[in-house]
């Protein structure tokens, strides 16, 4: 797997490239800003991009605005997105685009190594990776929304869990029910949220978004 970092603050940049090495995972640039950022995954052509939201000039966006012209330039990069904490606005855009081989995670979770490389493992298979304090703390503000309020506690579990990514394998081994179990909860949700029999990948996406929207 060849990596490209992209991080403005030296030490957090110089850990996760000990971190990723110690793994025998193949580091092939660390930069401090989205310009290098950039000029590396044109000369790189990375398999996956680790990328902070803020970086120089402003600290606002430049890190979301070079992760979707990355992905522009290499079709099918998978981009891991790193915050100091929750910005709404960036994880629904994220989402929005499409979920495959993208994931959104909390500068703290980078110390929980074995959680960090799941999830960058996750992607990286083209699957997602949503923190799970990212997915509370967006569902904690949700509006009132009568589909929502039509789920059951379990489907809401359910959901809560496929909105980290997780397939209906692991959201059964994380409740201790089976996968049939999943199965009709996710049948479940996908009709009280009225998402109409469509592509399963699509459906299950607009039923993450339809929650990470309404906050």
């Amino acid at each position: 797997m060849r990596i490209v970092i992209a991080e403005d603050d030296a030490l957090l940049r110089a850990g996760l490239e000990l971190l990723l090495r110690a793994e025998s995972l193949d580091v092939v640039a660390a930069t401090p800003d989205a310009e290098a950022f950039l000029a590396a995954v044109d000369e790189h052509r990375p398999d996956v991009a680790i990328v902070d939201v803020r970086m120089p000039p402003s600290h606002t966006d430049e890190g979301i605005r070079a992760a979707v012209e990355a992905r522009r330039r290499q079709p099918g990069l998978a981009v891991l997105v790193l915050s100091a904490y929750v910005e709404q606005a960036f994880a629904t855009e994220l989402l929005a685009h499409g979920a495959a081989r993208l994931g959104y995670l909390l500068k703290e979770r980078v110390g929980r190594v074995e959680e960090f490389l799941d999830a960058l493992h996750r992607v990286a298979a083209g699957g997602t990776a949503v923190d799970p304090d990212v997915v509370a703390q967006l569902f904690a503000r949700s509006r009132p929304d009568t589909r929502l309020e039509r789920l059951t506690p379990r489907e809401r579990d359910v959901l809560a869990l496929m909105a980290e990514g997780l397939g209906n394998a692991a959201v059964a081994t994380r409740l201790v029910v089976t996968e049939g179990a999943v199965h009709k909860h996710i049948r479940g949700i996908f009709a009280k949220l009225d998402l109409t029999p469509a592509d399963e990948v699509d459906r299950r996406v607009a039923a993450v978004l339809h929650y990470l929207e309404n906050s």
